[in-house]
């Protein structure tokens, strides 16, 4: 049983984490140089694969990675470094000081799986099942948290190792609930920001990264500015007036009306927006009204989100969604009531443009010029922009796609077969220390 630097391989149950063992970090020669980093990440690369597979077999939902916590914890500790548990319920904060001023690097991975039933097939495929919202799930790790958790672990077995190298402090932080609290919860990124996780010590620059199943491995890509969408979920309320379907001219039709309201929504992003800068979403997910077919209701609910990409976009589309829908009810003699944003917010996860390109020459010496390509922006959402809100940040995307699969082929992320080539995690661990130790230098 090999005790350093890995985990002891216990037999796993539910979601019982087997701790690990003795995991004090293999002693490696300091040096800052890009291709030193490179060779330390082919050293702790089995130990990464190891602790993704863990992780992967044990997943646990958002607000419930309490046994995922307790490991992650123990093997930060079993570092050296002083470790904060409990933050935001379930997150973990540890903090690496250097000893020399410097300034405070942040490095992020987020720890939550999904209510999703894996059909993937792997050898350590996940059989867990748990609550959510009240109904019984399958549990995966089916967007690859489990492998942003492995790919921090080895930098910061990395980055202790070059403890001599580095100029001021690094702050690991293991979020929960990026895919969103349960039901009546709170939690994520803009918990662990209000309870002070940018403080104490103030944090000046934060990295976060995200592998990807249609990336080939060892591909970076990046973006200036806004590389993923701000979330804005919407509630409308169209009350009209009840009558008898037979004779609809007694009614204020809170059907028909809101039908004009989900065609002149749509004409916001067509007309409104100015496509060729700024791409953006209004989507219409779901309506509710009335019971029968010869009824015209009293009301109609509908509800759903809005996906921008700049700030001035994302206030222009909220003024919009509120004055078509007003107006137009007001034309067919009804009422519309806009709850925007519903329940939750996520603002746009923006790479400012400066430290973009500062850190270009990291990302390069990390996994090769040739492999670090230009992005479009994606319309999906991330919870790591609340991090960005406050300080400097870059999020970027990792490939994990295998060389031999096309990425029509790769199962998509939050699907049930969704998987992952792990060779593609060396270049995370490597991206990570690579932009810790040159922005350290820089500053």
């Amino acid at each position: 049983m090999k005790k350093l630097p890995t985990f002891k391989r216990l037999p796993l149950s539910g979601l019982c984490l087997a701790l690990f063992t003795s995991l004090s970090a293999p002693v490696f020669a300091s040096s800052t140089s890009n291709q030193d980093v490179a060779k330390y990440a082919d050293q702790v690369e089995e130990d990464v694969i190891k602790w993704r597979r863990h992780f992967h077999q044990n997943p646990e939902l958002s607000n419930r990675e309490f046994n995922t916590a307790k490991t992650i914890a123990k093997y930060l500790k079993d570092l050296g470094l002083e470790v904060q548990t409990g933050v935001a319920k379930t997150g973990v904060v540890a903090i690496l000081d250097s000893g020399k001023p410097g300034p405070v690097v942040a490095l992020r991975a987020d720890m939550d799986a999904l209510p999703v039933v894996e059909t993937s097939g792997l050898p350590f495929a996940s059989t867990v099942r748990s609550e959510y919202n009240g109904a019984d799930v399958g549990v995966m790790h089916a967007c690859g948290h489990d492998t942003h958790m492995a790919m921090l672990m080895g930098a910061a077995q990395i980055l202790v190792n070059m403890k001599d190298q580095l100029k001021g402090k690094v702050k690991f932080i293991f979020q929960p609930a990026e895919e969103g609290a349960p039901e009546g919860e709170v939690g994520g990124a803009e918990v662990m920001v209000k309870e002070g996780v940018l403080s104490n010590p103030e944090v000046d620059v934060i990295f976060g990264i995200h592998i990807s199943s249609k990336v080939e491995v060892g591909t970076v890509r990046y973006r200036e500015g806004g590389i993923m969408a701000a979330v804005d979920p919407f509630k409308i309320v169209v009350k009209g007036k009840q009558a008898h379907g037979a004779y609809p001219w007694h009614s204020v039709d809170p059907i028909v009306t809101s039908a004009q309201i989900i065609m002149g929504l749509q004409t916001i992003v067509s007309r409104n927006v100015e496509l060729i800068d700024s791409a953006a979403v209004v989507t219409v997910g779901k309506i509710e009204g009335g019971n029968r077919s010869n009824i015209i209701p009293n009301e109609v609910e509908m509800v759903g989100t809005i996906r921008s990409l700049n700030p001035v976009t994302r206030e222009m589309i909220h003024q919009a969604v509120h004055n078509k829908a007003t107006s137009i009810a007001q034309s067919m003699n009804a009422t519309a009531e806009v709850t925007l944003p519903l329940d939750y917010s996520y603002p746009i996860t923006y790479n400012e443009p400066s430290l973009m390109r500062e850190m270009l020459p990291s990302l390069q010496a990390s996994a090769g010029k040739e492999n670090v390509v230009p992005t479009n922006a994606v319309t999906g959402a991330e919870d790591f922009s609340f991090f960005q809100e406050k300080v400097p940040g870059l999020y970027l995307f990792v490939g994990g796609r295998s060389k031999d699969m096309t990425s029509e082929q790769a199962p998509s992320h939050h699907t049930p077969n969704f998987v992952i080539d792990e060779s593609g995690m060396k270049t995370g661990v490597k991206l990570l220390s690579d932009l810790t130790i040159d922005y350290m230098n820089k500053h």
